[in-house]
């Protein structure tokens, strides 16, 4: 089930995705939203009678997360050794504030403060429940289901500051969407899903879940050892290698095999 939060103008709505997504990740012509009787994170999956098209509406973030964004770094060996870094021995976790949120399709804010903006394509994951302490083998029971993250970086100001706070937590620096995949299962990223960030149109990232240090049911595990996590909350799992500028005027667009495309452009804040 593929669910999205998206606007016709007025207030935000909720809805399922209908149809296939063609080989880019984009919906069918005859893909429709059937609208939800709310959030359902908090209301369940309630179906109505309304039906939108595409054309008619304005996909937003799918979620907007209830508290942060916990954002894992070097989870990819080959990423690592780019960034001339060493390999963690425990997940090495980080905050983006929730409002670096921005949707697809939102503009991507160049900040005055930097010289050097680079995108990261990711795998992100919802949680669906609040949560602590979760054991590895019942990390499946708090997902509510994955989208696709872009973790732009000011990497100019990351290096600067040693730690992460400013060169990550700028306004629009964590794009999500175009949606919620609610059906796949953490294993289906252990086997292997590929993920590929286009940077206006050539491909920069060519990465595989299977390459992940840690798991996914590893990574949830670790972080609730530390914090509660609250239905709505963001975990991004951690780049392939790949990561590179970007400037005001360029397209980026990331893919995550079995999920879809999420698309933004840059932007003179």
């Amino acid at each position: 089930m593929r669910i999205c939060r998206f606007t016709t103008g007025e207030d935000p709505l909720y809805g399922v995705l209908t149809g296939e997504l063609d080989e880019f990740g984009q919906p069918e012509d005859d893909a429709v939203i059937v609208g939800l009787a709310g959030d359902p994170l908090y209301v369940g999956v309630k179906l109505l009678q309304q039906e939108y098209k595409l054309e008619d509406v304005r996909l937003l973030a799918p979620v907007l997360p209830r508290s942060k964004v916990v954002a894992i770094g070097r989870n990819y060996a080959a990423h690592a050794a780019e960034m001339d870094s060493q390999v963690p021995d425990e997940p090495l976790m980080f905050l983006k504030p929730n409002t670096s949120v921005t949707g697809p399709g939102d503009p991507i804010f160049y900040p005055r403060q930097s010289e050097n903006v680079h995108y990261e394509g990711e795998l992100a994951v919802v949680i669906g429940r609040i949560c602590r302490d979760v054991p590895v083998e019942k990390a499946t029971d708090v997902i509510h289901g994955y989208t696709i993250a872009n973790d732009v970086t000011a990497r100019d100001l990351q290096k600067k500051d040693v730690q992460f706070t400013r060169g990550k937590g700028f306004d629009s620096f964590c794009p999500l969407g175009p949606w919620i995949e609610t059906d796949l299962d953490p294993q289906t990223f252990i086997d292997g899903v590929t993920i590929q960030t286009h940077l206006n149109g050539d491909l920069v990232q060519d990465g595989s879940t299977k390459d992940m240090i840690f798991d996914i049911p590893t990574l949830i595990a670790h972080i609730t050892s530390v914090m509660t996590l609250l239905p709505g909350d963001v975990v991004l799992t951690g780049t392939p290698e790949g990561v590179g500028p970007m400037n005001v005027g360029d397209e980026v667009e990331v893919s995550v095999a079995g999920i879809g495309t999420l698309t933004n452009k840059v932007a003179q804040r």
